[in-house]
């Protein structure tokens, strides 16, 4: 199926090289990066898209598919997940519905307990101690079933503040397999504690 590119990726400056703006974001004290960087020619656009993970629906869907003991926590309607790999920040988890919803196609009832239960994974995050803030992420290019990260990001650590936060997980030393594995049941222990299912 042919696609025409909408307008605004029609005016993108497509195959040139883009010179980085006196303000942006390599130049915030808290971009984790320094040195001779430049910024990556931009391509042409993929029309149409390739389907993402879980587009076809739920049998054709990964987080579908695993088990409840798979994950840190569920209860009837949501379930929170985990790397089994350690990261390098305190605390990264993924809130996702049980049913097979994207957030624009998330039932009412289930966007109605959305605020309140990230607030409570927030909660359950921040019980672990020396979390100054956790930072709520949806991107979904990767799967069609929701999926929202909550990530700790360390008392005291001004650096990691804001959007670069994700970045510098990628860029530090990850944690002892035994650190991860026990914050993680303290997270599944305290999401328990309102309801549901602790599973490690």
């Amino acid at each position: 199926m042919d696609m025409e590119a909408s307008d605004y990726v029609k005016r993108l400056p497509i195959g040139e090289r883009i010179p980085f703006p006196a303000d942006g974001i390599p130049f915030w004290e808290v971009f984790p990066y320094e040195g001779d960087l430049r910024i990556k020619v931009l391509e042409g656009p993929t029309l149409p898209e390739p389907p993402r993970f879980g587009e076809s629906g739920p049998e054709g869907c990964r987080g579908c598919a695993r088990a409840d003991t798979d994950f840190l926590w569920t209860d009837e309607h949501w379930r929170l997940s985990v790397s089994d790999e350690p990261a390098a920040l305190p605390a990264t988890v993924l809130l996702q519905p049980r049913g097979h919803y994207d957030l624009d196609d998330l039932p009412p009832e289930r966007a109605a307990e959305l605020g309140p239960m990230l607030q409570r994974v927030e909660r359950a995050v921040m019980s672990l101690g020396g979390i100054a803030r956790v930072h709520v992420n949806k991107w979904g290019d990767g799967g069609a079933h929701l999926h929202v990260f909550l990530i700790a990001r360390p008392e005291g650590m001004m650096q990691m503040r804001g959007t670069c936060l994700p970045l510098w997980d990628d860029v530090l030393p990850k944690l002892p397999q035994e650190v991860w594995d026990e914050t993680n049941r303290r997270i599944a222990r305290a999401m328990a504690t309102g309801g549901g299912t602790a599973h490690r």
